[in-house]
């Protein structure tokens, strides 16, 4: 892991400092998914509506994936999920990349590890990290998690089961956990 002013790419992963200019755009059961690469990895996924606000593919440098080392990396991403939509695909095997600090990274590698179909709660999470009064730590790195579904942060609820949270709102978040068959036995919402 190396840092970028304070900020460290990782994630239990080989990454590369390559920007994330290519994208391309995925019809899901939850709505339209724009997805970010590098030449050499997924750097983000985006849900119609995100509290990280809209994909950047506004913005000048950013162009439509159609051939190349990130179209190919887009290619195996947009197959991974149509395979989880379709329900034939439970693990994601990708190559990722995102900003964040050492403890955002820590949180991200640490969500990677929640199976299909099972939920944890933020605390629980935080145990695992070490630190059991990390909870909202935890909360705030796993909202700025910017690979959505690959990195399951969906995955996570509050300490009596509910609802909390989500960058894609908690309908999508509803939608997913009831996809995976994790909405059984979870509290009242």
């Amino acid at each position: 892991m190396q840092s970028l002013g304070g900020r460290y790419v990782a994630m239990d992963l080989v990454l590369s400092f390559h920007m994330s200019l290519a994208f391309t755009r995925l019809q899901t059961p939850i709505g339209e998914l724009v997805l970010t690469a590098s030449e050499t990895a997924l750097t983000g996924v985006y849900f119609p509506t995100s509290r990280r606000g809209p994909a950047p593919t506004h913005q000048a440098g950013w162009v439509e994936a159609k051939q190349g080392p990130a179209a190919e990396v887009l290619a195996r991403a947009r197959q991974q999920l149509e395979e989880y939509f379709a329900r034939t695909r439970t693990t994601f095997a990708l190559p990722l990349e995102a900003v964040g600090s050492a403890f955002e990274h820590r949180v991200w590698n640490a969500l990677r590890q929640i199976p299909y179909g099972t939920t944890t709660s933020y605390g629980a999470l935080a145990k695992l990290l070490g630190d059991k009064h990390a909870t909202r730590a935890v909360g705030l790195a796993n909202g700025k998690n910017p690979i959505p579904i690959i990195v399951p942060c969906h995955r996570v609820v509050g300490s009596k089961g509910e609802l909390t949270g989500f960058g894609g709102g908690l309908d999508t978040k509803r939608w997913l956990l009831e996809h995976e068959g994790a909405m059984l036995g979870l509290g009242a919402s």
